[in-house]
Order: structure tokens, then C-alpha cells, then sequence
């Protein structure tokens, strides 16, 4: 990147329930990252309701374009490209960001940018410190549970992936079960931190040289052991349970994202995703990576969950690469980081 050109890139993230917009600079530089979250609206519902997630990205996705420029202090003249989520993630609220990004880039001229989601959190770290390759990156979040090789910026390989539920969907489920409030994931690892993992519960390796994962079958035995516990009219301990729980989670991640590292010969390996919050992921992958010599690198708290600036991150590169869409794009819920031929 030619350091004496400033590429200002407006970033735009609508997968979920976040309208997030940002202005980044070169690619590592936050001049602004607005959030407007919709978590108390899906709370009541018990997670997200799909439709009622669009009308708010319908509502909010203006302003919040408008407070992203006022915040970094730079006109729609200034900026050199719309980088905005395509997918995978809810089709109605991508719909909205995409559609606002095809305008913006339909009355300025400038070059519409189409981010996948997952590289978006991948460039996350590189908000922090720049990308060291070849990396590995351990992406987990409520929707995704995969990791991806990088030998330079935009060249992804799956190394593995989840067969089944993802590790936040599996937090969120058993959270469910164990009448946690929503978002639950965070309060099993709060539970967690105060209790002992006392119960026997599974971990699914699959095939031995397999990194992929699968968490249907944990999420149906801590099922199974609350179901019987309470037929038998016996106590389960919340604190004891969510530490058993998480314990299996974090193993599995920790161990395939070690093999993972060890057969490409990576130097660097990266957390990320809405599930990289977690403090008890952060604490255990730390001081595995610390003891395999292992650099390791976490995005701070504001960059895990869904935002903008990781989106106008990933668009700076592939802006650079010439990968650019036309007004024709669309939404995809389900598209794939790396297309097969």
C-alpha cells in the first residue's frame, strides 16, 4: 500500500442484528465505528427475530451512515470505496446494508466493495496489528466454527469447519436449556468462571486427523443429563454444569486450532468471531499458545462481536486487488468464503 495515498474506505454491517457503519484509513486506522445494537429488542423473543431485525437495520441504517462520517470527519467525496457484508448471515437484514451501499455507490461513482462476513472478523486483528502471514485463524462465533489458512491478504484456505452447530449456537442452546437469559453465551462464561467442571460430558474429535467440528452431540448430552437430573428430582449445579460444558467447548478448539498451526507451519495464529470474547477461550488459548511458542493474536472486546471497521478492513484489500462488484449484487445468506470450482 502506497503509505503517501490515504485509502478512506466507509464500511457497512448489516448481517445480524448490528447496524454497524465505519470510515477506516489504509486499512488499519479507525477514524470512526458506529454501533447501533438491537439486543434488548431480540432479548424478550429469547434471540433474533429476522424480521423485526430488518425493520430496525430500515430505521437505523441512515443515521448511522450519517454519524459514522460526522464522527471520522470525512465527506462521501473523500472516500475511495463501500465496502459492505454480502453474507452469509439473515437475508433480510443483509438486504439492507447491500442496498444502502449500491446507493451510496450509484450517487458517488465510487467502487462497491463486497465483504464475506468471516474475513471481516479475520481483519478484525488487523485493526490492532497488522496481519503476520502465514497465519491461522480460529474463527467462532454463533453462526461459525472454522479455521482458515493464510498465506497473504485475501487468499483463504478451509482447514476445517463445523459439521453441525457452531460453539455459539451450542453456548446459546444450552444457555436455553438452562433458562440463562439472552444473549446466553456470555453467562455460561461467567458461570463458568465460578465453578468446577465435575460432570462428564463428551468431546467429539471426529477422524483422527480431522479439523473440523461438531457440538450436536455435547449439546444433546448436557441435554440428556439436565432431562434425567430432573425426573430424578435432583439439584444440578449452574456453575458446575457451565464449567463442564465450556471445558468440552474450549478443549476441542484449543487442541484442533494447535494441530491446525503445527501442519501448515504457520508462525501466527489468530482468534476471532463474537465467541473470541469469551474470557475463559482468551485465558486457555493464551497460555496454550504460550507453551507451544505460539504467537497469538485477540481482537480487544469492541472488535469481536459484529462491526463495521473489520468490514471496511477486509474492503481495503480486496480494493486494492481489484475485486469489486457491480450494482447487480445481492444479498447471499450462505455464501461460502472460498468458492469451489
Amino acid at each position: 500500500m502506497n503509505e503517501n495515498r490515504r485509502t478512506i474506505i466507509l464500511g457497512i454491517e448489516t448481517s445480524c442484528d448490528e447496524t454497524s457503519a465505519a470510515v477506516v484509513e489504509n486499512g488499519t486506522t479507525v477514524l470512526s465505528n458506529v454501533i447501533s445494537s438491537q439486543m434488548d429488542i431480540h432479548r424478550k423473543f429469547g434471540g433474533v427475530v429476522p424480521e423485526v431485525a430488518s425493520r430496525r437495520h430500515v430505521e437505523r441504517i441512515t443515521l448511522i451512515i450519517e454519524k459514522a462520517l460526522q464522527d471520522a470527519k470525512v465527506s462521501l467525496e473523500e472516500v475511495d470505496g463501500i465496502a459492505v457484508t454480502q453474507g452469509p448471515g439473515l437475508v433480510g437484514a443483509l438486504l439492507i446494508g447491500v442496498a444502502a451501499a449500491k446507493a451510496i455507490s450509484f450517487a458517488t461513482g465510487k467502487p462497491l466493495i463486497p465483504v464475506h462476513h468471516i474475513a471481516g472478523h479475520i481483519y478484525a486483528n488487523h485493526l490492532v496489528q497488522p496481519l503476520s502471514f502465514p497465519l491461522v485463524a480460529l474463527v467462532v462465533s454463533g453462526g461459525h466454527t472454522e479455521l482458515i489458512y493464510m498465506e497473504e491478504h485475501n487468499q483463504f484456505q478451509l482447514l476445517g469447519k463445523t459439521r453441525d452447530d457452531a460453539a455459539g449456537e451450542a453456548f446459546d442452546k444450552v444457555a436455553r436449556l438452562m433458562n440463562l437469559p439472552y444473549p446466553g453465551g456470555p453467562h455460561i462464561d461467567r458461570l463458568a468462571a465460578t465453578g468446577t467442571p465435575e460432570y462428564d460430558l463428551p468431546r467429539a474429535w471426529l477422524e483422527p486427523d480431522s479439523l473440523d467440528f461438531s457440538f450436536s452431540g455435547l449439546k444433546s448430552a448436557v441435554m440428556n443429563l439436565v432431562n434425567n437430573a430432573r425426573q430424578r428430582g435432583e439439584e444440578i449445579n449452574e456453575a458446575n454444569l457451565a464449567a463442564s460444558f465450556q471445558e468440552a467447548v474450549l478443549e476441542v478448539l484449543i487442541e484442533k486450532a494447535m494441530r491446525a498451526v503445527h501442519q501448515t507451519g504457520a508462525k501466527h495464529l489468530l482468534l476471532a468471531g463474537g465467541v473470541s470474547a469469551n474470557k475463559g477461550l482468551r485465558k486457555h488459548l493464551q497460555e496454550r499458545a504460550g507453551q507451544e511458542g505460539i504467537r497469538l493474536q485477540m481482537p480487544p472486546l469492541e472488535l469481536c462481536t459484529d462491526n463495521a471497521a473489520m468490514i471496511a478492513a477486509a474492503g481495503t484489500y480486496q480494493l486494492l486487488d481489484g475485486k469489486t462488484a457491480g450494482l447487480t449484487l445481492n444479498a447471499d445468506a450462505n455464501l461460502p468464503l472460498i468458492r469451489e470450482n
